[in-house]
């Protein structure tokens, strides 16, 4: 998949790399989401330009066939048997995947989780995501906020619900949503490919259009077929606030069809993972006094970003996701690992 994260280390990224320590000479990365999805296509971009600027070995994006957590973990065991010895995961269901994982982690690989979290105890040394409670409940102030004075009646467009994050989504557009007196009057989940998303979102709004004053949308094909939806209906006086940079959704904030977008960051989740990975395997470990911050499934979450992102910055969304990548990778080593 084509898109401008693809090319964010040639643009500042990389320029990190020089710092870097001594790389294993053996690393094979992999990196797995849980299915099929464009979210992820960027970690395959970010092993590439990993693997050149890290002096790694291999950093492999490998996608199961279906979101199926057993095509995940035969896929994940195929892959340890080839010899890879590094695995960023985005776990196919947050207790279900642990065993696999601690078989990984029993034939001595590394093991992190990406972009979703285990639930504790699992034997990923941390989980690397975006906070997406806190972007779910910004992007619903963001979508109050833009909705002005007067009645607000949100409907909520969200993701599978096997997918760790999407409760922690719902219940904070539910807590944003309460704590400005707005009502949450469809919340859709499990919808987060192209031939549901189209069935429920356009059916809804055709019968329920004036019943909903704004749109929030936690995940990406819901946010994708809510803004085709709002250009074709018109003028229909509906706000929303996407999620994610597809371009279809950057072109309604700069058209002026949905206010806004939250920004996820999965270039900079798979290039620091992989640096991170690379770096346990080198010999390093996860400093026992590490500022990791806590989500509902894990004591060890490190926030790769979010941004906020409307007509005035759609322009040069990629500086602000940019920005975030460098950030966390210039102190990365001296702030959670121990290395010799």
């Amino acid at each position: 998949m084509n898109t401008p994260f693809k090319t964010m280390a040639l643009a500042g990224i990389c320029g990190m790399a020089a710092a870097a320590a001594q790389a294993a000479d053996d690393s094979r990365i992999a990196m797995i989401p849980g299915g099929p999805h464009p979210y992820f296509a960027a970690w395959e971009q970010a092993g590439a330009d990993a693997v050149r600027d890290f002096g790694i070995e291999a950093a492999d994006y490998k996608v199961p066939q279906k979101w199926e957590l057993t095509q995940q973990n035969q896929l994940l065991e195929s892959l340890l048997s080839q010899g890879y010895n590094g695995f960023m995961i985005f776990p196919g269901d947050p207790v279900g995947a642990v065993s696999t994982a601690e078989e990984l982690a029993e034939n001595g690989a590394q093991v992190i989780a990406g972009a979703g979290c285990f639930k504790d105890p699992s034997p990923a040394a941390f989980c690397l995501g975006t906070d997406t409670g806190n972007s779910a409940y910004l992007g619903t102030k963001e979508l109050l906020a833009a909705m002005g004075d007067g009645e607000k009646r949100i409907a909520h467009f969200t993701g599978f619900l096997v997918d760790p994050n999407t409760q922690l989504r719902i219940d904070a557009v539910n807590k944003a949503a309460e704590e400005a007196g707005a009502t949450v009057v469809q919340v859709i989940a499990d919808i987060d490919a192209p031939e549901p998303a189209e069935e429920k979102i356009n059916a809804y709004l055709a019968a329920h259009a004036d019943e909903v004053d704004g749109i929030i949308t936690t995940a990406w094909v819901p946010a994708v077929v809510a803004a085709n939806a709002l250009r074709k209906m018109g003028d229909t006086g509906i706000h929303m606030v996407g999620i994610d940079h597809d371009e279809v959704v950057l072109t309604a904030i700069k058209d002026g069809v949905i206010d806004g977008t939250m920004l996820q960051n999965p270039y900079g989740q798979g290039y620091i993972g992989t640096f991170a990975l690379d770096k346990l395997r080198s010999g390093c470990t996860v400093k026992d006094d590490a500022p990791f911050a806590s989500n509902a499934l894990t004591d060890k979450f490190i926030d790769s970003g979010t941004s906020y992102v409307d007509a005035s910055t759609v322009d040069s969304y990629i500086d602000a996701m940019r920005a975030e990548s460098d950030r966390i990778l210039k102190d990365f080593e001296a702030t959670y690992l121990t290395c010799n």
